[in-house]
């Protein structure tokens, strides 16, 4: 896919991956376990970043917390994740950066929250200590301003100064400025304290899609630095993937934004990789870049009263999200497959022969037979069961992605 040039002039290494100046836009993610239980931390970064998360963010709120960092480092390489780690520090970061150097070096970008770093003229003392250890170990930060945190006494300056010049500013355009004020003044602190530019990616997160753009607008005529994209607390399901992908379609398809989070609140015991999943599919849909096979499935209506076709193309596209942190390391360009699952004859064979490989399966009353689709050419017909099809296709994609797609050069090996 042709790569949109990105508004941010200014690029950051984060550990191996480069965020901004001209580099395609980053997917991040942020693992929700006790980040002092090793195990299950290490274990949800390696399923985040295979799943397509190219950053992981941890939280880093208690020295035990600060204590397990290497550790968690350790196993993703270990397990040969190279994705960068992110610490997430809010109120004492400066005091755990300090105590516990290992962690800090463990660490391949620094979170900061400037409305949480501390009060008065203590904020900008503790702010620049965390900038300064960043220094000392060669670490980018992430100035991440939040609407739920922001710098009260800002705030307050702000809305005296509306009141008094009879300016008639609303509440939420004095909140939205405060919030672009703040992550530009503390870039600037950031900057005064010993970081380069190109140390300094900058998010103003806020909860409503509106409020987002215009916040990110804003920002984005006013800095040259990278931004991190997000609408925080989007909230479950439906509701927070309708609310993100309305705000950050919007920017992104601006050139707004060079690393992003879709930031949902899973279901108890739900899967964190959704929010992966999400992020993929939205830069996908706006065509900025490709992760995985999409599988073009139709809704279905009256004609489509079996189910085989929504339970096939549920397996494929699970099927599809297994394989795929194989494929990619194997095959040049299987990101480009696509895939349909059709479930009758209107739009069937024409979805079908548009996909790289497409299943047409009969509806109500239709003849029981599956035409298969192979770059616009019909090159089977499928019959039997569910479980019949599905292994059938399965074995059709394995065989596409092996004859179709070069075979990646081996890595070299280090001594």
């Amino acid at each position: 896919m042709t790569q949109r040039k990105r508004h941010a002039t200014v690029g950051v290494r984060v550990g191996n991956v480069q965020v901004g100046g001209g580099a395609p836009v980053v997917v991040q993610s942020m693992a929700n376990t006790d980040t002092v239980d090793v195990a299950s931390t290490a274990r949800q970064c390696i399923e985040l970043a295979r799943a397509g998360s190219e950053m992981v963010r941890i939280t880093v709120n208690i020295p035990e917390a600060a204590a397990a960092v290497p550790e968690i480092k350790r196993r993703m390489l270990e397990a040969g994740v190279e994705a960068p780690l992110i610490g997430d520090f809010h109120y004492n970061g400066h005091v755990l950066l300090a105590k516990f150097p290992d962690c800090a070096k463990a660490l391949d970008k620094y979170r900061i929250n400037p409305g949480n770093v501390g009060k008065g003229a203590r904020r900008d003392e503790q702010f620049a200590t965390i900038c300064k250890i960043a220094v000392e170990n060669a670490k980018p930060v992430r100035i991440g301003v939040n609407g739920g945190s922001l710098n009260q006494e800002l705030v307050m300056d702000k809305m005296q100064e509306n009141t008094d010049k009879a300016l008639g500013h609303t509440s939420e355009e004095i909140i939205n400025e405060c919030m672009v004020l703040s992550a530009l003044q503390s870039t600037e602190l950031a900057l005064q304290s010993g970081l380069r530019k190109d140390q300094i990616i900058i998010s103003c997160k806020v909860s409503r899609p509106l409020d987002l753009i215009a916040v990110y607008r804003d920002l984005a005529q006013r800095t040259d630095q990278p931004l991190h994209l997000g609408l925080t607390e989007a909230g479950m399901g439906m509701k927070g993937l309708v609310w993100s992908s309305s705000a950050m379609g919007v920017l992104l398809n601006e050139g707004i934004g060079d690393t992003i989070r879709i930031s949902l609140t899973p279901r108890p015991g739900g899967d964190r990789r959704e929010e992966v999943y999400a992020a993929c599919e939205l830069l996908q849909s706006l065509g900025i870049r490709s992760f995985a096979p999409s599988v073009t499935a139709c809704p279905g209506c009256g004609r489509t009263t079996s189910t085989t076709f929504q339970e096939l193309a549920e397996r494929i596209q699970g099927y599809v999200r297994d394989q795929m942190p194989a494929w990619k390391q194997e095959y040049e360009g299987v990101e480009n497959m696509t895939l349909a699952v059709m479930g009758c004859v209107v739009n069937g064979p024409g979805e079908s022969k548009a996909a790289s490989i497409g299943i047409s399966l009969p509806g109500t009353g239709e003849e029981p037979h599956c035409p298969v689709y192979i770059d616009g050419q019909h090159f089977t017909t499928l019959k039997g069961t569910y479980e019949e099809l599905s292994t059938a296709f399965r074995a059709l994609v394995d065989d596409y992605v092996a004859t179709k797609y070069a075979k990646r050069a081996p890595k070299p090996v280090t001594a």
